[in-house]
């Protein structure tokens, strides 16, 4: 009798597989602060894309929230130079949507002062202002949205800094991607529309 059921089962499997449960990539900094996830927006496929790659490739656990400052935001990656950003792989188009704002949580994309106001891919920064810095917007790419960890943001734009607004004791970066169903997300804080 149970190898008849088990050929049931078997056959009843291969008519009707089940789908599995779709999901969603969500970026992830975890920090000797704490951990914080956030959406990345397809609205932005570029910074979205170039996120996830050099996240996998752990392209940032070795760097560190270079520039904090209270208020304002929180930006990590690769350092702000005199240079600019010029020889960066990583340089994207921008990505302005006009629905996607510099709202209290939003992670986008750093410059320098190039005249395409291209992104440098391989930084990021969240805004930690709770009012939002509108005067980013349509000047800076907003790619993704904090929806669990500002208290750990908090936390990180209120260290002490050098007069470069460098903590003076470094806040190690672990960026990855991680991929959650909408129940997951929901659990998390973030409702998938």
């Amino acid at each position: 009798m149970p190898t008849i059921y088990l050929l049931i089962v078997a056959a009843f499997s291969l008519l009707f597989p089940v789908k599995p449960e779709k999901t969603y990539p969500v970026g992830q900094i975890k920090t000797s602060k704490g951990e914080v996830l956030f959406w990345l927006y397809d609205e932005t496929p570029r910074h979205k894309a170039i996120f996830i790659k050099l996240a996998n490739e752990a392209y940032w656990d070795s760097l560190t929230f270079n520039r904090v400052i209270n208020d304002f935001v929180a930006q990590g990656g690769c350092p702000d130079t005199p240079a600019g950003f010029s020889g960066s792989p990583y340089l994207l188009e921008p990505e302005f949507v006009p629905a996607i704002r510099h709202r209290y949580g939003a992670v986008g994309a750093g410059r320098d002062d190039n005249p395409g106001k291209l992104s440098a891919g391989c930084q990021f920064y969240i805004v930690q202002n709770r009012k939002g810095l509108a005067r980013l917007d349509d000047n800076y790419t907003v790619f993704g949205q904090v929806f669990k960890g500002m208290d750990v943001i908090d936390a990180i734009v209120a260290v002490k800094t050098d007069s470069t607004n460098t903590p003076l004791t470094p806040i190690k970066l672990d960026v990855n991607v991680v991929n959650m169903t909408a129940a997951q997300l929901k659990k998390q804080g973030y409702v998938v529309h």
